[in-house]
């Protein structure tokens, strides 16, 4: 029998074979579940599955907010289920309700909260990933510790909910158990250039930058009418009295 046919089989690709979700350092890592389109095709090649995966957590990491960091976001999260609400927990700023509108997420879908203690916004998050019924979790949170990163991204793989977290650019050398994470940074020109620190797949050594979409691809085609003042009330006349004959 020649050598070769009583070589064992090569080990790489028996393990590959063992699950689906197994893959090597130098190729993008395949996913059982789905991922959702970012809206942005140069981002989107760069990501394993072409697009945000769902059912994990995903860590952004930005030098403070209001960089742009919502606009990010708004293709996937229009591309969610419609009934499903969109829960927004410990933002930095209260969430401004015409523009969440005018991106077709009124009051009735949008969830705002913010707990006063840091454990109870823990326990949140993990009951919204755990019941699956919110098509995305953002979620501001720093510090935090590895423990409650494992724990959250534990309770995110039982549902399909997009999941993001926000915190500090300081944190970036920091371990994390993020299946991704990116660094955001604004330019001059109000565009977003973003660094893959992490991903499932090969290191991204070069950096994106987006310019914003346009606003007229997530504009209403209506809007509520605005608040007009009160027509003026009549006001009462004197009506000369007859003259006597």
């Amino acid at each position: 029998m020649p050598i070769s046919a009583m070589s064992p089989p090569c080990p790489s690709a028996s393990l590959l074979r063992l699950h689906p979700a197994l893959w090597r350092g130098s190729q993008f890592g395949t996913r059982a579940g789905p991922t959702v389109s970012t809206g942005f095709a140069e981002l989107d090649a760069e990501l394993p599955g072409n697009g945000w995966p769902t059912g994990a957590l995903i860590e952004l990491l930005t030098p403070h907010s209001g960089i742009g960091e919502i606009r990010l976001l708004r293709a996937a999260l229009h591309a969610q289920p419609t009934p499903q609400p969109v829960v927004l927990l410990q933002p930095p700023y209260q969430p401004n309700i015409a523009c969440w509108s005018d991106w077709r997420f009124g009051p009735q879908r949008l969830l705002h909260l913010t707990p006063q203690r840091a454990r109870d916004a823990y326990w949140a998050a993990e009951q919204i990933l755990k019941n699956g019924s919110c098509a995305a979790l953002l979620f501001w949170a720093h510090p935090v510790q590895t423990s409650i990163l494992k724990r959250l991204h534990l309770a995110a793989q039982s549902s399909q909910t997009l999941f993001f977290m926000f915190r500090p650019h300081v944190v970036q050398s920091e371990a994390s158990p993020a299946v991704l994470r990116v660094l955001l940074s604004p330019e001059p020109t109000g565009a977003l250039t973003l660094s893959i620190l992490k991903r499932r797949g090969p290191a991204c050594g070069h950096p994106i930058t987006l310019d914003s979409p346009p606003s007229e691809l997530f504009s209403t085609v209506t809007h509520d009418p605005m608040d007009r003042p009160a027509p003026a009330q009549p006001q009462p006349r004197h009506v000369a009295a007859p003259l006597a004959d």
